[in-house]
């Protein structure tokens, strides 16, 4: 098996000035935003909830890029409400006398998405390389729902993408036929789902808004039930998952508008409250309920998206009610809003405030129990804020004891090291990681700080970089940011 390493290192004769080179804010954890500027951030598995979730483990208080890959799990709660609860939303009234605006998207691109792995192999290490390539491409699984769901789990998301081009052909929506009128399906419309969140996640964000803009906000009658009374009789509501209207609320983040995304998640949030209210005033609790789910989600998603404008008054509001209102909340839900809020008081250096957050997440953990993951993160970050990275080291270390393998955390103990002057040793730590694990260590968060820990520690890189490619190569089917940001290596046009 390749692994990446094993030359000698050489420790920089000035370690406090790699601070300034990895710093993301008081909290060392690297990742990137859509624009392409260094945030602490870390990029989640295709399994991950739908939207962005404050209260996971991984949230280090910085932008979160959202994640609208279902999981079964989720598919599978949600098929158990009731389609009229699930699908409500009210239908646009078409004034008389005027033809209603219809949705009209189509496949904004002549050819499939090209392997960008593949591409820079063959320019800088070559054809017999390349050979080593084995990945699933969009003509080896089957052409439909099933080989889509297979592409998606095993990572392949340019090659989704693609078979998503060619199953939305099918409906009358691929190259060419934008603009044109074409009848909608929740088959369709998760078809286009499933591709537009596959480019956000791949960063393609420029055919991302052209394929989206028809959409709009789903607010065209075309997209809802009670347009189709032949195919879909006595049935009511938006045909578009509740998830797919998140993502277009979302999308001006990637655009270089958040003040806009955060209109539109407002919008969108009033709706969902009345929605909510509206079953409540009928006493359905389990409907009730599922749209506060729902709500929930949109706040994370507003929180998210605070970060980025400094809103952090509004912030401070909506933790504060979410924990206050959520009487439905259990003790290990409230305390990770306590630890979420207290990460991002650590983004804004405010380590007193932080302080106060994590020590309310402490009183919320079971009596008597040993400290977790959560609790060792919340330390840990303290401690980086504190500049005793020694002692943030060991914390992390402690952490990954209860989860090894968490890259996560070796990303922390990784610039920890650094931070501490040790540079060969972060380089050592990373290196072991992905030669233990490649396929999960292989993050792209990880990949960016030990990129630049090598360029650190040699002007004679480029070697090693490429040696981290050969391992791209072999157990990477898609990277969620690019080469260039991944490796700092020039890729072919």
């Amino acid at each position: 098996m390749e692994t990446v390493g094993g030359d000698t290192m050489t420790l920089p004769a000035n370690p406090q000035a790699t601070q300034q080179t990895l710093n993301t804010n008081q909290v060392p954890l690297m990742g990137t935003t859509p624009g392409g500027n260094t945030v602490s951030s870390n990029v989640q598995p295709a399994a991950a909830s739908t939207g962005v979730n404050l209260t996971s483990n991984t949230f280090t208080g910085g932008f979160k890029t959202p994640e609208y890959i279902e999981n079964q799990a989720e598919l599978e709660e949600d098929m158990k409400i009731a389609d009229d609860v699930r699908n409500f939303w009210e239908t646009p009234v078409t004034p008389n006398g005027h033809p209603p605006l219809l949705t009209t998207p189509g496949i904004q691109t002549a050819t499939d998405l090209p392997d960008l792995i593949a591409n820079a192999v063959s320019k800088h290490l070559g054809d017999a390389e390349l050979g080593h390539r084995k990945i699933p491409g969009v003509d080896n699984v089957t052409q439909d729902e099933r080989g889509l769901r297979s592409l998606i789990a095993s990572g392949c998301y340019r090659s989704a993408i693609n078979l998503t081009g060619r199953l939305l052909t099918i409906y009358g929506q691929g190259y060419g036929r934008a603009g044109q009128p074409a009848k909608h399906s929740p088959h369709s419309l998760q078809l286009w789902f499933t591709r537009l969140a596959l480019l956000a996640k791949l960063g393609e964000y420029e055919l991302l808004q052209k394929e989206a803009e028809p959409f709009d906000k789903l607010n065209k009658p075309d997209v809802f039930y009670e347009f189709y009374p032949e195919m879909y009789p006595g049935k009511t509501g938006s045909i578009a998952c509740f998830s797919f209207r998140l993502l277009l609320a979302e999308m001006p983040i990637y655009l270089g508008n958040p003040q806009l995304a955060l209109d539109r998640l407002s919008e969108l949030y009033v709706i969902t409250n009345e929605i909510k209210l509206y079953f409540a005033g009928k006493n359905m609790k389990e409907a009730q309920d599922f749209w506060k789910k729902r709500e929930f989600k949109i706040l994370h998603a507003i929180v998210n998206c605070a970060i980025i404008l400094k809103k952090y008054n509004l912030i401070d509001d909506i933790l504060r009610s979410m924990i206050a209102d959520g009487g439905d909340l259990d003790k290990e839900e409230r305390r990770a809003l306590f630890s979420a809020w207290g990460r991002i008081y650590l983004q804004i250096g405010d380590v007193f405030g932080a302080e106060q957050k994590f020590a309310e997440a402490r009183r919320l953990r079971k009596i008597y129990s040993q400290p977790d993951i959560r609790d060792l993160v919340d330390k840990g970050l303290i401690t980086v804020a504190q500049n005793d990275f020694p002692e943030a080291y060991a914390t992390f270390q402690k952490a990954l004891h209860l989860e090894s393998g968490n890259t996560m955390i070796l990303n922390n103990m990784g610039v920890c090291l650094l931070y501490a002057g040790k540079l060969k040793e972060a380089i050592t730590l990373f290196e072991r990681a992905i030669n233990l694990n490649p396929q999960k260590s292989l993050n792209e968060s990880l990949l960016v700080n030990l990129s630049t820990l090598y360029e650190l520690e040699s002007n004679n890189s480029k070697n090693k970089k490429l040696n981290l490619l050969r391992l791209i190569n072999r157990y990477k089917p898609d990277l969620n940011i690019s080469l260039e940001i991944c490796l700092k290596l020039q890729t072919p046009n």
